[in-house]
């Protein structure tokens, strides 16, 4: 699936296309787990995982918020105690 920062570079039509299709996708993989045909159950997970990140970008662009990236500020160092 394509990276978050990927994602806000899509439109909001794009991101409900992307919506429709991994919903189709999951809906098909509960049906394959309901047979016993489902290969990975994690890749169900990934489908799940993936609609929510779309709908957070969707919801941010509707609110207009502005994201940076993440691996743009690095977190800083924890000092040890000893």
């Amino acid at each position: 699936m394509a990276d978050v920062n990927e994602l806000r570079e899509l439109t909001p039509g794009d991101l409900d296309g992307r919506i429709s299709e991994l919903k189709r996708q999951m809906f098909d993989m509960r049906n394959k787990h309901a047979t016993g045909v489902l290969d990975s159950t994690a890749a169900l997970l990934e489908a799940r995982r993936d609609v929510a990140r779309c709908l957070t970008v969707k919801r941010e662009k509707e609110l207009g918020l502005k994201r940076e990236a993440a691996a743009a500020t690095p977190k800083p160092a924890k000092a040890k105690k000893e």
